[in-house]
């Protein structure tokens, strides 16, 4: 391999990761805002749509932490040194790197991480998974 070669390589896996990373934060918000909408109107209350904003916004801040990026990355760096080309490794590994947050979290905060959000990780580490093979992963 070529020191272009290898240049371009990485430069397709930082695109592909950063593509990856937009597309699971697409499906979080999407997917989110409809898990807090039914929250929100859970019992018709307003006690229930405050409730249910504090625990967005905790969810929110704990997601923001570095914690999202480090087990997809660790997925990206086992595809690329394996150079493993199969769309189920990254759609698999997306939704376990993702579904991995809210444990990561709960150790961190002390605290159970919300049940409710941990299909929409796993949806938005599918997303991401399969945006990255998309791009870099069917040339690992």
């Amino acid at each position: 391999m070529s020191v272009l070669s290898a240049i371009g390589r990485m430069i397709l896996v930082v695109i592909g990761f950063a593509l990856a990373l937009a597309a699971a934060g697409f499906v979080v918000v999407t997917l989110g805002l409809e898990r807090f909408t039914h929250l929100a109107h859970r019992d018709g209350g307003e006690l229930a749509g405050i409730e249910a904003m504090t625990r967005l916004i905790e969810q929110g801040l704990v997601l923001a932490a570095g914690l999202t990026i480090v087990p997809a990355l660790l997925a990206v760096i086992v595809g690329e040194v394996v150079r493993i080309r199969s769309a189920t490794y990254y759609v698999v590994a997306g939704g376990v790197a993702a579904a991995a947050v809210p444990m990561l979290a709960a150790n961190a905060a002390a605290g159970p991480a919300s049940g409710a959000f941990w299909p929409v990780l796993a949806t938005a580490g599918f997303a991401g998974g399969f945006m990255y093979w998309l791009v870099a992963g069917r040339s690992a």
